[in-house]
């Protein structure tokens, strides 16, 4: 197991390339027309499907990179790169909400997609996930690992249940502050990822 210092940097990464806060206005946007009872299915099935597409990378995720032949010291240099891309556009406010209409569709397949993946559980989370769990081994390193994805979940249930107060509490201008601290922490995160990646990669870096 790793010390209490780095579970909760790997929290807190989780926590930035997820950024439930961020995506509150589009929240508002796809569950403006429906009822509270609605409202919370929607927040319900999201924070599952989010648990299960993570869950999923952080049992499998290694198994696969064995199974393309892909090395964990390259994963960790391209799933840098990706958040630093992420994270550069939370801090030019590219981060862009899917205009996308809801319609009379079912509720689950607003809360799966997009609300689930890509906005919440896309690309940058899944590989975060993969090297967070290369980090350690053992049940007691994947028991801490799943407890912060279950808390992560929650976070995502309770950012849809308190979504309508805190986007009116906010404003515009609150949030985009917000989204980038997170971008400017996930910038620093990735530049991390990047460097050790490339040590592994090349010894002689190091």
């Amino acid at each position: 197991m790793l010390d209490f210092t780095e579970y909760t940097k790997i929290f807190i990464s989780l926590f930035a390339i997820i950024d439930p806060l961020a995506i509150i206005p589009i929240i508002m946007a796809f569950t403006s027309e429906m009822t509270a009872q609605k409202r919370e299915r929607v927040g319900r099935l999201a924070s599952f499907s989010v648990l299960g597409i993570l869950l999923a990378a952080l049992l499998l995720g290694e198994a696969i990179l064995e199974f393309f032949g892909i090395s964990i010291h390259s994963f960790r240099t391209a799933g840098g790169i990706l958040l630093l891309l992420m994270a550069i556009k939370m801090l030019i406010g590219t981060k862009q909400a899917n205009t996308l209409e809801d319609g009379d569709g079912e509720t689950s397949n607003v809360a799966i997609v997009p609300l689930s993946t890509p906005l919440l559980a896309g690309p940058g989370a899944i590989s975060t996930v993969i090297l967070d769990a290369h980090k350690g081994s053992g049940s007691g390193h994947y028991g801490v690992m799943v407890l912060i994805l279950v808390v992560l979940s929650l976070i995502v249930w309770l950012t849809f249940y308190i979504a309508p107060g805190i986007a009116r509490r906010m404003g515009k201008i609150g949030s985009n502050i917000f989204t980038r601290l997170m971008g400017l922490l996930l910038a620093a995160i990735a530049v991390e990822f990047i460097a050790g990646g490339l040590r592994g990669l090349f010894p002689a870096l190091g």
